[in-house]
């Protein structure tokens, strides 16, 4: 296990609008902010054809080789994520979400483009006094968190 230490700084209520795709618009909006690193709760609807990373195509493969699934109408949403700059110092969500309709049910990772249907609630707990980055890792493909 790594980890270290960070205060919390500013929160932020935040509603996207229909169309919006959600990484995109929270990944500006820390950019416009100032805001390095933040945890983030969010609900509301995504939108029919957005994209979920749903597992690796094996599970032990390297470089890892991501499952899209594609959704097929709108989604009740609930989802869970962080967001902590790159190497580059650019702010990067990584964000999972559940979503489902009637009796189904799909998790996965937001990055492939989450569109919102109608509206989607964020609340947005900044993080700050943190030097914790996302840095690539060779094995994976990923940019990994370092605390």
């Amino acid at each position: 296990m790594l980890y270290s230490e960070a205060k919390q700084g500013r929160t932020f209520i935040i509603r996207l609008e229909d169309g919006e795709i959600v990484h995109t618009a929270l990944e500006t909006f820390a950019t416009e902010k100032g805001i390095n690193a933040a945890s983030i709760i969010i609900l509301g609807g995504a939108d029919r054809h957005s994209k979920l990373v749903v597992g690796p195509m094996e599970s032990r493969s390297q470089p890892v080789i991501a499952m899209e699934h594609e959704l097929y109408d709108a989604h009740e949403v609930t989802g869970t994520g962080t967001i902590f700059p790159d190497d580059t110092g650019t702010p990067v969500l990584h964000m999972h979400m559940a979503c489902g309709r009637e009796e189904n049910t799909v998790t996965g990772c937001i990055r492939q483009g989450v569109k919102v249907w109608q509206v989607m609630e964020v609340i947005l707990f900044e993080l700050t006094d943190t030097t914790a980055s996302r840095q690539p890792d060779r094995n994976t493909g990923f940019k990994l968190l370092q605390p």
